[in-house]
């Protein structure tokens, strides 16, 4: 029998969560629609689009590597928050078959730094596209008093100008004094990731210049408990980790899906089926 179904897009594709999150819930709901993973190359994003179009049971898709910011021209519809990021996470089919492209990583950054103060100093680390929702997070949440640290100061005053947040800009490097007195500090880079460069040691010892109460979000989930949320409880500080994110961010894409709230109360028990 036919069913409603929604899906992930990416070139790969098989080491995405968004099945086993999205399935979790879907379960749990007792819901009879679906959702999949399906492999897409760059070359076969527009006709993949095109023929989902006209598919009434099909409810939208996840987007995720490389298909963020091409598939942007390709859709009817770009919602302002994907718009100032410059890139698509989730497609939703309208009834009429327009296909809308919007963002929810913005929701999943928002839920992950939750009770933030704009009144208080963040500090993002990374200028790239993580880091950009991030930057709109706190764009959105008003915040006038935040920092970024990035590697090319270019590239992230420009990714701050497109997404309306007033920030000063840091080289990536010790003894800028980034870290005194901040409320919040997110890692938007891959530094610290499995298979990736590590966190710098300078950026481990200044955590401890924090505020007292102050948070640590680090989007990196592989692995979950980074060098960086690790020095951040050594200093005394809150932390909130990448899968905070993805299953904040999942959840936004759920509800436009298939038009229910996913069953948070749930989520502790989701993260034990994730790192299992």
């Amino acid at each position: 029998m036919s069913r409603p179904y929604a899906e992930v897009i990416g070139d790969p594709i098989a080491h995405s969560k968004s099945p086993a999150i999205h399935g979790f819930w879907l379960e749990k709901l007792g819901s009879e629609a679906d959702y999949r993973a399906c492999h897409v190359r760059p070359d076969e994003l527009q006709a993949y689009l095109s023929m989902r179009r006209d598919d009434s049971l099909w409810r939208g898709c996840n987007v995720t590597i490389p298909h963020k910011q091409a598939i942007i021209p390709l859709l009817d519809v770009i919602e302002e928050k994907a718009r100032g990021v410059g890139a698509v996470n989730t497609v939703v089919r309208q009834a009429d078959g327009v296909l809308l492209g919007t963002n929810t990583d913005v929701d999943g950054v928002a839920e992950a730094i939750a009770g933030f103060d704009p009144e208080k100093r963040a500090v993002v680390l990374g200028s790239g596209g993580a880091a950009r929702a991030a930057y709109a997070c706190l764009a959105a949440a008003g915040c006038n008093n935040a920092t970024i640290m990035a590697r090319s100061a270019d590239k992230a005053l420009q990714a701050a100008l497109e997404t309306g947040l007033n920030a000063r800009i840091v080289a990536f490097e010790e003894g800028t004094g980034v870290f005194d007195g901040a409320w919040l500090v997110i890692n938007a880079t891959q530094l610290g990731m499995t298979g990736q460069t590590a966190m710098p040691s300078f950026v481990l010892d200044e955590l401890a210049a924090m505020g007292e109460s102050g948070l640590v979000f680090d989007m990196v989930y592989a692995p979950l408990d980074t060098a960086l949320l690790k020095a951040a409880r050594t200093a005394g500080l809150r932390t909130s980790d990448g899968l905070e994110m993805l299953i904040g961010q999942a959840a936004h894409a759920f509800a436009r899906f298939f038009d229910a709230m996913p069953p948070r109360e749930c989520d502790t028990e989701l993260r034990e089926v994730l790192l299992a």
